[in-house]
């Protein structure tokens, strides 16, 4: 009888440190969830205005003009408008939406100056 009462207590013991475990992974949980964590959707970076720095304009510029027969002046106008805002719409053509500066500069006859 005396080995059944020890066993129990060892089970016991057992199952305390187990429940205590279990308490102490729960509490870490919040804690490392309240910090700011870092978003794994990295489109609207560089896309929006203001949000690239000017030594990252060369590599937007280039994927920007990646696409067309006309490489050097689409990275000479590129770059210049970049520069300026500060972003580099998403993709080869279009979507100046996201970048205002970027799509509301015009050339002196109204057409689009950034590409």
């Amino acid at each position: 009888m005396k080995m059944g009462k020890s066993s129990i207590v060892i089970l016991l013991c057992s199952l305390l440190v187990l429940v205590l475990l279990g308490q102490n992974q729960a509490l870490k949980t919040p804690i490392s969830a309240s910090q700011p964590q870092r978003q794994g959707n990295h489109a609207m970076y560089g896309a929006t205005q203001g949000s690239l720095r000017p030594q990252e304009c060369a590599p937007r510029c280039t994927t920007r003009c990646s696409a067309t027969a006309y490489k050097k002046p689409c990275l000479f106008f590129c770059q210049k408008c970049c520069a300026k805002c500060l972003c580099v719409p998403p993709g080869t053509y279009g979507n100046k939406q996201s970048c205002p500066c970027y799509n509301n500069w015009k050339t002196k006859r109204g057409g689009p100056k950034c590409p």
